[in-house]
């Protein structure tokens, strides 16, 4: 969960919290506050689809299950005087999804526009542990050039990730698979993304030094540099 994201669920929580007291406030016969918070909970339970948008699922609720679940509960046990007063609270539970979903829309755009997708400092904040593994046998001993990578932090540019063109480049090559060079051999680790964006992402740096691949789990970007961010090893 990124910083956005907490802050977002956080004022989500505390208007649920508002709402809630303006009922409380409001009625005659006050509920015992124990089981107002357990029927908001419960209330919360819906039926759900799932919709894309932006790189996640968002839920959006359809039908009250939890509002039906308590409506049975308090019938069984033929308490209509107490379901009127947690009536409310119940249905306050099943539309405190739509405020959750409210978040769900608005995070990404936040998200965005603090953490960028497409600046590379993003994923590369602090570098100061950064060091190269080697991760195929076709990789030159070779170490991170610190001082290169901190020079051009600011100019290294995206590019389109050309996972087609790799592809046949490789294995179109007519060089075995085992005999074939990796196009990125090496891994960057021991780096921090920015602090609150959540990513903890997989940089693979290419065989001439240039090229930087971050895989995050959810996609793929690519960067390049003017100069190699790699040098001899010792």
């Amino acid at each position: 969960m990124n910083a956005p994201e907490i802050v977002l669920n956080l004022v989500a929580w505390g208007s649920i919290f508002i709402l809630a007291r303006r009922i409380y406030s409001k009625q005659d016969l006050k509920p015992i506050i124990w089981k107002l918070i357990i029927v908001i909970l419960v209330g919360l339970f819906s039926f759900s689809i799932n919709l894309p948008y932006m790189d996640q699922q968002i839920k959006l609720a359809i039908l009250p299950l939890g509002v039906w679940i308590l409506y049975g509960i308090y019938s069984r046990k033929n308490e209509g005087i107490s379901w009127d007063r947690y009536r409310k609270y119940a249905w306050l539970g099943f539309f405190a999804n739509f405020i959750f979903l409210t978040v769900s829309l608005i995070n990404p755009l936040i998200h965005s526009a603090i953490f960028p997708a497409n600046d590379i400092s993003t994923y590369l904040s602090d570098i100061i542990n950064g060091k190269i593994i080697q991760t195929h046998p076709s990789a030159d001993k070779k170490i991170l050039d610190r001082d290169s990578l901190i020079i051009q932090l600011d100019s290294i540019k995206e590019e389109p990730v050309y996972s087609e063109k790799w592809y046949y480049e490789a294995f179109e090559s007519g060089v075995e698979p085992a005999k074939a060079e990796e196009r990125f051999p090496y891994q960057l680790a021991g780096t921090e993304a920015k602090w609150g964006s959540g990513i903890d992402p997989m940089i693979f740096v290419e065989q001439d030094g240039k090229g930087i691949l971050i895989s995050t789990g959810e996609k793929q970007v690519y960067f390049r540099a003017e100069k190699t961010l790699l040098k001899k090893g010792e």
